[in-house]
């Protein structure tokens, strides 16, 4: 029998994470996946909450500070607190963040649409911040770290080609609570761990109030539904309420265009990302 630690326990009441072995393997990740592909560099932005900071103190453990490029875009309405968040994370880590303001380019934008509803002005901010990433990535031969967690992932909680964009996500297989015991275990700033999840994308927005619910049941009815494989009656027989599980559901099978790449009319033998899916160091 192996006595290798699991990284994840499969108790669907835990959801408990070995931290020590999950940073570890983190570690390699992100070494393994920027330097297989020609860089050294990666770069990630910092929004001053937990998903990002986390992902940050990961690549400066990895690879050095040196090595890490954190930028932080805030807008004329982003909470204040974010910023000084972003900044004690880079502070404790030893990096001095790029800090570019996107209120310019966003509000020259919605000049010529005025009607623009919250959402649609909060994807584009999410896809401005993407943009400018990805052109400093350019500047500083940089690859670009996602912050994009697995309970995010699953509900299409986040902006397409915005923030879910990246060319390596190191927490993407990890539940909005078990980033939380990562971070606690890597002593992130008190604020960033206390604080309330937001995307910070109008004054006042919060994650779970959106979602309707608390991360420590999104995660556990996930968990069911997809790690253990459970039921729709099996997870409702489990205590959780029928209207919850329903609308995660739903979440789920709705946002699973997120999830995939563009999808390609097939026309040959071989077709990208269905036939064609050599592995990323193909040809070496």
């Amino acid at each position: 029998m192996s006595t290798t630690p699991r990284p994840i326990d499969s108790d669907a009441d835990t959801l408990a994470v070995d931290a020590a072995f999950v940073i570890e393997r983190l570690r390699g990740f992100i070494a393994d996946g920027v330097r297989k592909v020609g860089f050294e560099r990666v770069i990630v932005g910092l929004s001053g909450g937990v998903d990002s900071s986390l992902v940050t103190a990961l690549a400066v453990s990895s690879l050095g500070a040196g090595n890490v490029v954190a930028v932080f875009m805030p807008y004329r309405s982003s909470d204040p607190q974010s910023q000084t968040d972003a900044l004690a994370v880079c502070d404790s880590l030893g990096l001095a963040a790029k800090v570019v303001d996107i209120t310019p380019q966003v509000d020259a934008y919605f000049e010529r649409f005025p009607d623009a509803d919250r959402t649609r002005r909060g994807n584009k901010m999410a896809r401005e911040r993407m943009s400018i990433l990805y052109d400093h990535s350019m500047a500083e031969r940089a690859l670009v770290l996602g912050t994009s967690n697995k309970t995010e992932l699953l509900l299409g909680y986040g902006t397409l080609f915005g923030d879910m964009a990246s060319a390596l996500n190191p927490i993407g297989d990890l539940y909005k609570t078990q980033v939380y015991a990562l971070a606690r275990a890597l002593e992130l700033p008190h604020s960033v761990l206390t604080k309330p999840p937001s995307a910070d994308l109008w004054v006042g927005q919060s994650d779970e109030d959106e979602l309707g619910m608390r991360y420590a049941v999104v995660d556990h009815v996930l968990h069911l539904l997809v790690d253990e494989r459970r039921s729709r009656a099996e997870v409702i027989a489990l205590g959780f309420e029928p209207a919850d599980v329903d609308a995660i559901v739903a979440r789920v099978r709705g946002s699973q265009y997120k999830r995939r790449p563009p999808v390609i009319a097939k026309l040959s033998n071989r077709t990208i990302d269905r036939e064609f899916r050599y592995p990323r160091d193909w040809g070496r």
